[in-house]
């Protein structure tokens, strides 16, 4: 007596299944869409990498012109210097005013000398000593955030508008030119976009925003490069350093640029 309904059940059964096991995989494909389309993450190293293109270090033989003007107790001064760069090697010269003409620091590597006019041989000096203002010395040159520190993610946050990747950036040998570092890099370009320079027990002392209103052309490709650095003194509000990059462009540099022995000329 129960074969008709039964009859009846296998029938809807039939006709509904292949509806229920599509729209069952439909259902579990759409959670493992989401997963599918995740991003691989986010690499600090290459985010450093990325960067550090933008600020000089870019492999080739480049050139750039830089005025830093500091701004302190009510008095300005300002320096022009001429940069060359090929690879972890920087020749910084200042052509003017008159009075700094001719000063030249050389950087090989992570060693730095400084020369000027009057001295009959060039002298080591350290990358953290003050330059001028609250630039250090190693603020000039190509910066290579991912040679010189260690590097990890530690959050997001939006900077001036700008969404960013934060990194705490660990010093991996005493002659860099910072302890540690915040640095906060765009997510959209990569670029360096905030810093916050730290003493060895982590307390901030300076930090910086920076503009890439500049383009460098390297093997047909044209790189955003920076065109302004500005370092202010996180203990005297009002005082602070300005670096303004100009005229940046590929040029092959002799090796001899970069040798110690011929800073005496």
């Amino acid at each position: 007596m129960y074969t008709a309904p039964i009859r009846s059940l296998v029938t809807a059964f039939a006709v509904l299944s292949p509806w229920v096991l599509g729209h069952a995989s439909l259902a579990s494909g759409a959670e493992a869409a989401p997963k599918a389309a995740q991003a691989a993450p986010v690499d600090a190293g290459q985010l450093l990498k990325d960067s550090d293109r933008a600020r000089g270090a870019v492999g080739e033989g480049i050139s750039w012109e830089i005025d830093v003007q500091t701004f302190e107790d009510g008095t300005t001064n300002q320096v022009h210097y001429q940069v060359k760069v090929k690879g972890v090697d920087a020749l910084a010269e200042a052509m003017q005013p008159a009075r700094n003409k001719g000063e030249t620091m050389l950087f090989n590597d992570r060693n730095l000398w400084f020369f000027k006019p009057g001295l009959k041989k060039p002298v080591a000096i350290s990358a953290r000593q003050k330059l001028m203002g609250q630039a250090a010395n190693g603020d000039i040159a190509s910066t290579n955030y991912n040679r010189d520190y260690d590097g990890k993610i530690s959050g997001e946050e939006t900077v001036n508008g700008e969404a960013c990747y934060k990194l705490d950036l660990k010093a991996k040998a005493k002659n860099v030119t910072y302890d540690g570092i915040r640095y906060w890099i765009t997510k959209k370009d990569h670029l360096g976009w905030k810093a916050e320079f730290l003493t060895v027990s982590g307390e901030m002392f300076k930090s910086a925003l920076f503009k890439y209103g500049n383009h460098l052309k390297i093997d047909g490709k044209e790189l955003p490069f920076v065109s302004q650095m500005d370092i202010n003194d996180a203990l005297k509000p009002g005082s602070h350093t300005l670096i303004q990059y100009s005229q940046p462009h590929a040029e092959a540099h002799p090796e001899s640029l970069f040798n110690i022995n011929n800073l005496v000329r």
